[in-house]
């Protein structure tokens, strides 16, 4: 599937498929149903993934995006009750669940989404999914580190570089979530010499800066006023460098979540005072807007759309701007 085909400026816009046209058409028919359509609902999803085949970087992003938005409306139940040993009907239910738990901070019987993955794992072998959405149960349940690992070693086994395994685990380890900054740091360390420059999971690192970045912020008074001195040396300085001057290149990520790293890079510039940086970014996304890492302070389109605008005066200026 290409990425960014075409220059066209667009109106910015929250794009949850982002470019994948053919999940964006089932999301848009699922959005216009209006109940009495389960049996037509379960065929849309359960084709689309079917069409995926083994490409697990996609699968992935299908997979997550589609049970985020159904997770309230009972298609993944129905699947589920239709074909209860069907392993795509089993990673979707997991993944719905897990999209409930991580909205409300629980998870509803925690045992039997572990079981259903376990079950999944066994139809499946060497789909990566299962032990994805166990990382996530991870996060939730606070799982012991040694468990987490085991969980890790078998999703990155069976994809060494699938993004969400590194998302998710990222997520475990934060403190937001019981974990520490000097367990994310120690992760990032670990992984950064490790993963390729155009890897599904290359934006980790920025990734973690971000966060890093939005909770000093989020703290006020002098953390928030010296927050911006993280972008100013050091490994985080040079991955910003390293990934303005490739990740907008055409054709150098493939992955299906680019678009979402590349918003990701896109703040940090911003963030780092250095929004003439940012124009190409923006220029490439051509509007597709994810709500992270924009709704930190304000609604992510409003947020997005000032920065973008910045970005071109700084472009027309010839300065990095603030």
């Amino acid at each position: 599937m290409p990425l960014f085909s075409s220059r066209t400026s667009r109106r910015p816009r929250i794009a949850s498929a982002l470019d994948d046209a053919d999940l964006a058409r089932v999301l848009g028919r699922l959005s216009r149903r209006s109940g009495g359509g389960r049996a037509q609902d379960v065929a849309l999803v359960s084709s689309l993934l079917e069409e995926t085949g083994d490409d697990w970087d996609r699968r992935g992003h299908r997979t997550s995006v589609l049970a985020e938005a159904t997770a309230g409306s009972g298609i993944a139940a129905a699947w589920l009750a239709r074909e209860p040993q069907h392993a795509d009907a089993l990673v979707f239910h997991s993944w719905a669940r897990l999209a409930c738990g991580l909205r409300d901070g629980r998870l509803e019987d925690a045992g039997q989404v572990v079981s259903q993955c376990h079950r999944a794992a066994e139809l499946r072998p060497e789909d990566p999914l299962p032990w994805v959405v166990l990382l996530g149960v991870a996060r939730i349940e606070r799982y012991a580190q040694h468990e987490v690992n085991a969980v890790w070693r078998e999703a990155t086994g069976r994809d060494r570089w699938h993004r969400e395994a590194y998302l998710q685990m990222l997520a475990y380890l934060s403190p937001e979530e019981g974990g520490s900054s000097a367990a994310v740091l120690d992760f990032v360390d670990v992984v950064r010499t490790r993963i390729p420059a155009n890897a599904p999971c290359a934006a980790v690192e920025l990734t973690a800066a971000v966060r890093q970045y939005q909770g000093l912020v989020a703290q006020g008074g002098v953390r928030a006023m010296t927050a911006g001195q993280l972008w100013d040396g050091g490994q985080v300085a040079a991955a910003l460098d390293q990934a303005a001057a490739l990740w907008a290149k055409p054709g150098f990520f493939q992955h299906a979540a680019a678009p979402a790293d590349l918003n990701v890079l896109a703040y940090a510039l911003c963030a780092a005072g250095r929004a003439a940086d940012a124009h190409h970014v923006f220029q490439t996304l051509q509007g597709m807007v994810t709500p992270w890492p924009w709704n930190a302070d304000g609604p992510a389109l409003q947020r997005f759309e000032q920065h973008q605008a910045k970005a071109e005066r700084g472009r027309q200026g010839g300065v990095g701007g603030t």
